[in-house]
This record gives C-alpha cells, sequence and structure tokens, in this order.
C-alpha cells in the first residue's frame, strides 16, 4: 500500500512552481495571424530587378515607339523608360525618351535624356540634330 501511495503522490504537480501564464487574447491572434499568412506570392507588388536584358528592351522600344505614334507620349515614356532600364547603354531608348520628355513639356528631363544618348552615340545619324536642341535649351 506503500507503494501505492508513493506513486500517487508522485503524480501530482509539485505546488512551488506556478503553472505557466496563459497568453492574452492579442498575443494569440497575432500568433494565429502570423502562423495563417502566407508569404507574399503577388509578382506585380514587388518591385522590378532590371538585368542586363536587350531583347526586353528591344520590346520595350518597339512598344513605345507604338504609343509615340499614336501620340500617347505618357505610354511611350514609360515603355523608353523601361527599355533604358533593361539596356543602360542602349542609345536609342535615351534619343526615344529625349523625344517624349519634350512632347510633354519636361524640357529639363529631355536635356538629361538627350545628353545620355550622346555620351552613348557621339557619331549616330541623330546626334547633330540633338546637339542644336541641347543648344537651344540653354
Amino acid at each position: 500500500m506503500a507503494a501505492l501511495l508513493a506513486g500517487v503522490l508522485s503524480a501530482q504537480p509539485a505546488k512551488d512552481k506556478p503553472p505557466p501564464k496563459p497568453k492574452t487574447t492579442d498575443e494569440q491572434k497575432k500568433a494565429q495571424q502570423k502562423e495563417e499568412e502566407p508569404p507574399e506570392e503577388d509578382e506585380s507588388l514587388k518591385p522590378t530587378e532590371y538585368s542586363f536584358n536587350p531583347l526586353e528592351a528591344e520590346k520595350n522600344l518597339k512598344v513605345g515607339n507604338y504609343y509615340f505614334k499614336k501620340g500617347n507620349y505618357r505610354a511611350a515614356l514609360g515603355r523608353f523608360r523601361e527599355a533604358s532600364r533593361w539596356n543602360p547603354n542602349y542609345a536609342e531608348a535615351y534619343l526615344r525618351l529625349g523625344e517624349s520628355e519634350e512632347k510633354l513639356k519636361d524640357k529639363p528631363a529631355a536635356a538629361e535624356a538627350y545628353a545620355k544618348f550622346l555620351e552613348l552615340a557621339p557619331d549616330a545619324k541623330e546626334a547633330e540634330s540633338v546637339k542644336k536642341k541641347l543648344a537651344g535649351k540653354r
């Protein structure tokens, strides 16, 4: 009987240790939300990481030319800017970017794009007309 009594006594929790404190409802909700929320998977919300991609640059330039011919200079501007980001040495993208900025009456941005064009292609056939435009803006 003493062995039985010893087994029962050892199964009871020690009274000198307090039981763990339960989490508050706010803490429980936050922990539950962290477990339920999946990682961000919407690719459209991620910022675009540009790396050298001449095919993507060429595609954006063609689409930009389409918009420019249609008279949608803001859309063309976006495409030319994308082309210059995919290929930072794409002189034609900067030329067309400058033309779009000029149509949208943003003279400083146009001058900056034209300057980049001249830096990349100083011997291009359009270089002389661009130099004249830059000289007239100052």
